[in-house]
């Protein structure tokens, strides 16, 4: 499955909530969730369509399409997160969402150097941060507790950075990570528990899925 290459705002509609892919305007008040003329699944009958209950399958189909899009990861590389959490000693939904948490974009965007998953994903394949001191231009790098993340002297005056720590305010930053927008560095200070995940997906749902 290739990656999505529509609108955005249409995987939020499809979802029926916020998975805040664009950054700011996720933010205000032209969010499609937060207009009620928009906020209603995509297509033609979007807003004409029957609800109907859904099957298990059904839920557990969305809440792992959720995720994936949330984290704006393939199908393939997700169940193969899926697979590796399955091997790991802790609970499995809770190993999978700690790996998705680790990922260097994602890091990025939750130390506030990005506004969103998508733009952390450019400014890391584009060469802008490092970590530990070496340039590291992979989205799905795992981060270790004890990493240093930091944005490239160059690289700290361009406009997405800039637009995205001046907004860092009014995100919330999870307690296993210290950002220091004064030299644009964030530190790993723990691995990410379950409680310090704020991303509104079912894990074990996702598990159900996979485990059919």
């Amino acid at each position: 499955m290739g990656n999505y290459t529509g609108p955005d705002c249409r995987q939020c509609r499809r979802e029926g909530q916020k998975l805040f892919l664009k950054g700011a305007r996720c933010m205000g008040p032209k969010c499609p969730i937060e207009l009620e003329k928009r906020n209603k699944p995509p297509g033609e009958h979007g807003a004409s369509r029957r609800p109907r209950k859904a099957s298990d399958y059904g839920m557990q189909l969305r809440e792992k399409q959720k995720c994936r899009r949330v984290y704006g990861i393939r199908e393939t590389q997700f169940r193969n997160y899926f697979r590796s959490a399955v091997r790991r000693r802790g609970v499995t939904g809770e190993e999978l969402l700690s790996m998705l948490e680790r990922r260097l974009d994602n890091v990025v965007y939750r130390l506030g150097f990005a506004s969103s998953r998508d733009e952390a994903k450019q400014l890391v394949s584009h060469r802008h941060l490092t970590v530990n001191g070496r340039v590291v231009n992979i989205a799905s790098y795992q981060v270790r507790e004890g990493d240093t993340v930091a944005v490239k002297p160059r690289s700290r005056s361009i406009q997405p950075v800039q637009i995205a720590v001046n907004s860092a305010g009014s995100r919330s930053q999870p307690d296993w990570l210290e950002a220091n927008f004064t030299d644009m560095t964030g530190r790993v200070v723990g691995m990410p528990t379950r409680d310090q995940i704020d991303t509104d997906v079912n894990e074990q749902l996702i598990v159900e899925f996979y485990s059919r």
